[in-house]
């Protein structure tokens, strides 16, 4: 059974720092994209950055400078890296990811359970 779980959330004051990370487990060939989305109280799930596999990567506009995403292909799993936190980054941060379970000619979407992120002074 695959799971992706995020850690690292939390609650930190404006101007702070967090570090998120997506650990997966399973029978897991290889991980394509892997991307993080974040969904504030009463909004839409929006995607915030996403990383390929040879480490190209995007970012939503409103975390640009920011934020930075990154992964470890050995250990399929993937980082954010969130500085200058503002109280509008406030939200549930969901790690998603492209993975090639088995003999990896199969590729699959799954999404993790989220971490809470709070900024507040």
């Amino acid at each position: 059974q695959v799971q992706l779980v995020e850690s690292g959330g939390g609650l930190v004051q404006p101007g702070g720092s967090l570090r998120l990370s997506c650990a997966t487990s399973g029978n897991i060939f290889s991980s394509e994209i892997m991307r993080w989305y974040r969904q504030a109280p009463g909004k839409q799930r929006e995607l915030v950055a996403t990383i390929s596999r040879r480490g190209t990567t995007t970012y939503a506009n409103s975390v640009k400078g920011r934020f930075t995403i990154s992964r470890d292909n050995a250990k399929n799993t993937v980082y954010l890296q969130m500085n200058s936190l503002k109280p509008e980054d406030t939200a549930v941060y969901y790690c998603n990811a492209d993975l090639r379970i088995g003999l990896g000619t199969r590729l699959d979407n799954y999404w993790g359970q989220g971490t809470q992120v709070t900024v507040s002074s």
